[in-house]
């Protein structure tokens, strides 16, 4: 995980999800999920295209490209913070399987506030650690995001994060590592690897 900026909402988001999501929240003031599917009141998916664009269809929690796989993650729980249901900033683009991982929790630690080097890639296994030095509350959110979200246990996010350094070493650009794998690349960069990672994966 990197520090994501906010970007701001689309102009017609009040129009497309706010107002019909409070329209709803007025009859529903604490709606399960249940009322939610029957009214087809999920009027966050709506906005998903536009949450796509503006993170560049970046997931992130995993800081990968998800193209085809992107969703709207409520970062607080709609379930137990039904008036941010229907507001652009707390949404997150997530993966869906992150997505379903992240549930309800409220233990997350959210992208718009993470600092550089609080997620790290150990770069011989490939896993994502806890950076030095943080505050203990910071550490605890940092390695329970880990945990849940299973950015180690999940061996197709281990897998590809060694296929990319791969691909790298073997003559993708910076730039496209940047540009779809933005935490893999920014660790290359803070560790001062872009170069010498190469000598690993040469034949």
């Amino acid at each position: 995980m990197i520090p994501v900026a906010f970007q701001p909402e689309p102009t017609d988001f009040d129009v497309l999800v706010r107002m019909p999501g409070n329209t709803f929240l007025a009859i529903n003031p604490t709606p399960t999920n249940r009322q939610i599917r029957r009214a087809q009141a999920d009027y966050w998916r709506r906005c998903l295209p536009q949450l796509k664009a503006a993170y560049r269809e970046i997931c992130a929690y995993s800081a990968v490209w998800i193209p085809a796989r992107g969703s709207v993650d409520h970062f607080l729980p709609k379930s137990s913070n039904y008036a941010l249901a229907y507001e652009w900033s707390n949404y997150r683009l997530a993966d869906q399987i992150i997505n379903q991982r992240k549930d309800n929790s409220l233990g997350v630690q959210d992208p718009f506030l993470v600092q550089p080097g609080w997620f790290v890639i150990d770069f011989d296994s490939f896993s994502i650690g806890c950076g030095a030095g943080l505050q203990p509350d910071d550490e605890s959110r940092v390695r329970y995001t880990i945990e849940l979200l299973k950015l180690n246990a999940d061996d197709e996010l281990v897998e590809q994060r060694r296929t990319v350094v791969e691909q790298y070493a073997r003559g993708m650009t910076l730039a496209d590592v940047e540009r779809y794998y933005p935490f893999i690349a920014s660790e290359l960069k803070r560790q001062n690897l872009t170069e010498t990672i190469k000598l690993r994966f040469q034949p």
